[in-house]
């Protein structure tokens, strides 16, 4: 018995220092224990997380650069990334405008503000200009401006994904028309580049648990559980709202690809854990970009969908600013028109695209909504001040599921998608290659790789080339110049 028993502790132990699930599922019980019982100690606690995103998000422009640079040489074919990047453009579209109606639909029919009865008088319009910093959302000029790098350097010392993913488009075009015989460094540079990177990442993901603990506890700390019983209502309907979004997102995912978003979510169950823990999903953009090649998305569709669905796809905040919006004037006693609800979900459909990156993003999107029907007080939305934080949960993981959902559609729907080698990593096969190494991109449905009729310029497979990169090094489509 006490050799079973050590052998038992062996297991255990061996088992918390590999599974980051584990370590990160006992950080986040943690946290809320040390926020619950010692809530200034929990507070204090805040700069774990903030360290841990800001060491993160240091590697996403990098990482997408390199990613989409790859992902268009590999492919060898520009016009297919545009038709990837159009297909991600529409599906975002439908998606988010699917959110906004559902939430609008929850909203009128459970009610969570009616009956609160508030005097927007009573509330301080300071409070939301101190959460928000006195900004403002960018109009769709400025938003098409802005996603325009002005500087290369500026890009990436910015953060701005789309800036960042107009280089790569610039980039992997050029190296394209060049072709591999002008070339023949940059890609395999490129490529040692991205796996440095991912190495980073992986060093980074160790301090995963203290980041969770950091910020969990600072949320309990600092909010308190109250919330949970003043805004109740609201929090039932909008998870409530975005569990059943996740039911119909599973439903198009099946139907779209076969894949089971069940499956997906057990696959990347440590990566959706620390996304909760530490309330962002750019927490974890660099390991899901790695678990979905693995899982049999091109490199292509990965490097260009999830980055601009960050931007573009935000389906947790379009529940919740749809719901937010509803609640805010049945508060105070404003019953809205269908008129003026289908002006919301118009509002919304714009204010959401330009979200991402903005301080109180959601303060201004409301506001702006506020404006738009007339009827609701900008000090009204003060009223979202003392639970926008416990919704952090509910955004981050609809947010994240969304966009992953549309990289496995947009490939499917392009033909970048390798079902077979999906539904083995969904079913819990290894990956053929680990995704810290880098792996190649996924072949598409259809032929193989090495039956693959050759692109303009680029020798048939059994034809000598005098040229010829050295082994291992990725091909580049030849273009004449």
């Amino acid at each position: 018995m006490p050799h079973a028993t050590g052998t038992l502790a062996r297991r255990a132990g061996r088992h918390l220092r590999t599974s980051l699930f584990t370590q990160v599922l006992i950080a986040l019980v943690l946290g809320v224990l040390v926020g619950r019982l010692w809530p200034e100690a929990g507070s204090s606690l805040q700069p774990l997380g903030d360290g841990f995103v800001r060491l993160i998000k240091a590697m996403i422009a990098p990482l997408v650069f390199c990613v989409v640079v790859a992902g268009i040489t590999k492919a060898g074919d520009l016009k297919a990334f545009g038709r990837i990047g159009v297909k991600a453009l529409i599906w975002f579209e439908v998606a988010t405008s699917i959110a906004l109606v559902v939430g609008l639909l929850a909203a009128n029919v459970f009610t969570p503000g009616a009956g609160m009865h508030i005097d927007p008088a009573s509330l301080d319009k300071g409070a939301v200009d101190a959460k928000t910093g006195g900004g403002q959302l960018p109009s769709a000029a400025q938003f098409v401006l802005e996603s325009l790098p002005n500087s290369a350097v500026g890009a990436f010392a910015e953060n701005s994904l789309l800036q960042v993913l107009v280089l790569a488009c610039l980039v992997g075009a050029a190296l394209l028309h060049l072709g591999q015989t002008k070339v023949p460094q940059i890609l395999p540079l490129i490529e040692q580049a991205q796996d440095v990177v991912f190495t980073v990442v992986g060093f980074l993901m160790k301090l995963a648990p203290l980041a969770v603990l950091g910020a969990t506890a600072h949320l309990v700390g600092e909010y308190g559980l109250g919330a949970m019983s003043t805004y109740g209502k609201l929090i039932a309907v909008c998870y409530g709202v975005a569990l059943a979004f996740l039911v119909l997102l599973a439903g198009a995912l099946k139907a779209v690809t076969g894949l089971s978003l069940w499956k997906f979510v057990r696959y990347t169950r440590e990566e959706l854990l620390l996304a909760l823990g530490t309330g962002s999903s750019e927490t974890v953009m660099p390991r899901m970009m790695q678990k979905l090649r693995a899982a049999g998305c091109r490199d292509d569709a990965v490097g260009l969908v999830l980055p601009t669905g960050y931007s573009f796809n935000l389906d947790g905040a379009s529940i919740y600013l749809s719901i937010g919006t509803l609640f805010i004037a049945q508060a105070i006693g404003v019953d809205l028109s269908l008129g003026q609800q289908i002006t919301v979900v118009l509002v919304l459909m714009l204010t959401s695209k330009g979200m991402a990156g903005v301080p109180g993003s959601a303060f201004l999107a409301l506001s702006a909504t506020a404006s738009a029907l007339g009827v609701i007080p900008a000090s009204a939305v003060a009223l979202l001040l003392g639970v926008d934080r416990i919704m952090d949960s509910m955004r981050v993981a609809t947010n994240l599921l969304g966009n992953c959902v549309a990289v496995f559609a947009v490939s499917r729907w392009e033909g970048a998608l390798d079902r077979v080698t999906a539904k083995k990593v969904l079913n819990g096969a290894e990956p053929a290659a680990a995704p810290a190494d880098g792996p190649a991109a996924a072949p598409a449905d259809g032929p193989a790789e090495r039956d693959r009729l050759p692109q303009r310029g680029e020798p048939a497979p059994d034809t000598p080339r005098e040229d010829a990169a050295e082994p291992g090094a990725a091909a580049v489509t030849t273009r004449d110049t």
